[in-house]
């Protein structure tokens, strides 16, 4: 995340757009806030052995850390969005209580963040663990919840369905299929946004999003970088 003000600093915004960073610690806070940042992101885990392989510290310790930065960032009027990593499955504890899901959602959304995103950080998900996932969370106004699912072994789409079934209407994704986890084993890493928007588009949902454009967008980027292009309308 060296370069990350620098990146954030060369991006040609669009109005009406989001362009939200992640803030791990007061450092990084003030470091976004030298660059005009109007959005965050702070993230947790609901599994403690990953919460410690990734950031160095337990859950509580975690939360702890982001309810300082949370503090500071509301004093400067920033919106601020919660992740819980590892919501389905975790590579070092295998499955992950909805309880403690909830549990961290909750302590997320009590510190004031605007949405909480659920995720499925090794993409072991399945359409019933994501039902009993979010039917756990009970004092959370779904429309406050987003699905950001990882797409590891295909079942990234039939995961969403249960999730729009249960009232989410947000969901993450990623153009081309880009990025990943690196505790995962496998290439694939968040669902890719023309996969969703194709099965959308199916179900006569409406996103305003327009597929022909974001499958252009997708082609140039993976030949950029010269990445296979994850999704399905490309193979």
């Amino acid at each position: 995340m060296g370069d990350n003000a620098e990146v954030f600093s060369k991006i040609n915004k669009k109005d009406g757009v989001s362009y939200p960073v992640l803030v791990p610690n007061v450092k990084g806070l003030e470091t976004a806030l030298k660059v005009g940042v109007k959005e965050i992101a702070v993230f947790g885990a609901a599994s403690e052995s990953f919460s410690k392989k990734n950031i160095n510290c337990s859950i509580e310790e975690s939360l702890n850390r982001f309810q300082a930065v949370v503090d500071e960032a509301k004093k400067h009027d920033l919106k601020i969005r919660g992740y819980v990593s590892c919501v389905m499955g975790c590579p070092y504890e295998g499955d992950v209580d909805p309880e403690k899901v909830n549990w961290v959602a909750e302590k997320l959304y009590a510190m004031g963040c605007y949405e909480i995103s659920l995720g499925d950080t090794i993409g072991v998900g399945t359409p019933e663990k994501t039902h009993k996932m979010l039917q756990a969370i009970k004092n959370i106004p779904k429309d406050k919840l987003a699905a950001h699912f990882h797409d590891t072994y295909d079942k990234a789409c039939s995961n969403l369905m249960a999730a729009l079934e249960e009232g989410i209407t947000v969901i993450d994704s990623s153009v081309a299929g880009l990025g990943g986890c690196p505790y995962a084993g496998k290439p694939a890493g968040n669902v890719c946004s023309e996969t969703v928007l194709y099965m959308l588009n199916e179900l006569g949902i409406e996103t305003g999003v327009d597929l022909d454009k974001l499958r252009g967008i997708g082609n140039w980027i993976s030949k950029e970088i010269g990445r296979n292009n994850l999704s399905i309308l490309e193979h």
